[in-house]
């Protein structure tokens, strides 16, 4: 019976090891699989962070650029606004100058008229001169006003012409849609 016990006692051992052997081969072989796949999955997401980087780092430019030219472009209006000013500044200042050369000229011409009413003789000949005084003023006045208009009218248009280019410019700039 030793025997058949010894032969059955070995097939035990023997179906044991065999078993043993595919348990460790099996563990073995999902040990690899797992390794494989941590290591697929690592190559991913260091890929993907890579990736990621790319694309921050591309978004970071692209935002300084734009930063770059919106202070380049803040830059622009404000030498236009300056360079409007400076144009709306001394096209007031030649509208004071004639305006007062104006008064200047108009005072004397009362002046002279005073003196030369003083000087007549009738009160007719007092009314005639009255008369086309009146008249030459009132023709001198709607002529001025004419002038005075227009030149308001260029200044105008000189002093808001940086602006406009300005306003035209960012129309074009970032009217686009992206």
């Amino acid at each position: 019976m030793s025997t058949t016990k010894s032969k059955a006692t070995a097939a035990v051992v023997d179906s044991t090891a065999e078993t043993v052997n595919e348990t460790a081969a099996a563990a073995a072989k999902g040990f690899d699989k797992t390794l494989t796949a941590m290591k697929d999955g690592m190559e991913k997401a260091s890929k993907g962070f890579e990736s990621q980087q790319v694309k921050m780092k591309e978004s970071v430019e692209k935002a300084m650029k734009t930063a770059e030219e919106m202070v380049a472009f803040s830059q622009g209006n404000v030498e236009a606004f300056m360079k409007a000013s400076q144009i709306f500044t001394t096209g007031l200042q030649d509208l004071s100058k004639h305006l007062t050369a104006q008064s200047k000229a108009a005072f004397e011409e009362s002046t002279s008229f005073t003196k030369t009413l003083m000087g007549v003789k009738s009160v007719k000949e007092a009314v005639d001169l009255q008369s086309g005084f009146a008249k030459a003023s009132l023709e001198k006045a709607v002529a001025e006003t004419s002038k005075i208009t227009d030149a308001s009218v260029k200044l105008a248009e000189q002093a808001v012409a940086p602006l406009t280019a300005r306003l035209t410019l960012a129309v074009e700039k970032f009217g686009k849609t992206h």
